[in-house]
């Protein structure tokens, strides 16, 4: 059965209300009960082009994974240098060829807007994996379901998010989700990282609560704790990412003073900012977050190519 409209193609978040995102998190708590066995073949003979023109790790794994547990197959590209791009090839006519190979596609891409590009070009579903500083709408919604099944619903949960909230777009992304609830916001960064004012500004549209600040002993008092790296591939100054780069560093002793048994989420890789003593504490989720990323994305596929069972929407 099809999932509601705003699930035939994934592009950002905004195109969420707070119903499509309660309607989401029931459909992958239901997909995540079942046993593996009852999933296999749900999008048996189905293709999904992944298209990665940009490096990951978590989420083109994540969602190949994804593919192939629930029976479909996968065709793929990573990096400019492998596809007809690197020969001039526009994005439009990539995507024309596309089309014709597969029944859906997710895309990675180092520009701002490429996905909307993608999604316009063709007629099969299309999910944003991440378009530069811009939108990781999958990310979010992974974070969202993490929050959801370690914390139960985001309503009354005060949220820290710290370390590079200029161009991280995990943050951009879950920060537009969470303003449908009632939470309390807390951005912890360097002034030169600070959450820039066009997100501010809706959150106060929104009369969503946030602070913000410098000091990383804020993140004590708050439930959840969205950890994240200073990104040196977003600096076009590298002498202005040595400064920053170590601006944060939390580590086992400091997550265990928080007085309300904060949760650590981080949308990973890590460097510097989260030490691995903090592994193998009982809040400490990015690990069990990264795993959320094959059910959330089983999810979205299923929604985007209307393939849910009868009984699961």
């Amino acid at each position: 059965m099809a999932g509601p409209p705003p699930f035939r193609y994934i592009l950002d978040t905004n195109q969420f209300s707070r119903q499509d995102l309660d309607f989401f998190l029931r459909q992958a708590e239901k997909l995540e009960e079942q046993r593996r066995e009852d999933i296999f073949g749900m999008l048996e003979g189905k293709i999904l082009a992944s298209l990665f023109f940009e490096s990951s790790t978590r989420t083109r794994l994540s969602f190949e994974t994804a593919m192939l547990r629930l029976g479909g197959q996968v065709i793929t590209t990573v990096g400019f240098q492998f596809s007809s791009i690197s020969k001039g090839e526009t994005l439009y006519d990539t995507m024309k060829m596309v089309e014709a190979y597969s029944d859906i596609a997710v895309i990675r891409h180092p520009v701002e807007g490429s996905s909307r590009i993608a999604a316009a070009a063709v007629s099969i579903p299309v999910i944003n994996a991440g378009d530069g500083t811009g939108q990781h709408p999958t990310q979010a919604l992974l974070d969202l379901y993490t929050i959801f099944r370690e914390r139960g619903s985001p309503d009354g949960l005060r949220i820290a998010f710290i370390g590079d909230l200029k161009f991280g777009r995990t943050i951009h992304s879950l920060i537009h989700l969470l303003q449908h609830y009632n939470v309390e916001m807390i951005f912890i960064s360097p002034l030169d990282l600070a959450l820039p004012e066009s997100y501010k500004k809706s959150l106060r549209k929104q009369n969503v609560s946030f602070e913000e600040t410098e000091d990383m002993k804020e993140m004590w008092d708050c439930d959840v704790a969205y950890v994240t790296r200073i990104q040196e591939e977003r600096f076009v100054d590298k002498n202005e990412f040595d400064r920053l780069k170590n601006s944060y560093s939390i580590n086992r002793a400091f997550v265990q003073a928080s007085r309300r048994n904060t949760l650590i989420m981080h949308p990973l890789p890590r460097v510097s900012e989260l030490s691995t003593d903090v592994d193998d504490l009982p809040n400490a989720a990015y690990f069990r977050q990264a795993g959320y990323g094959v059910t959330v994305r089983m999810t979205l596929l299923l929604l985007c190519l209307g393939n849910f069972p009868e009984g699961q929407s």
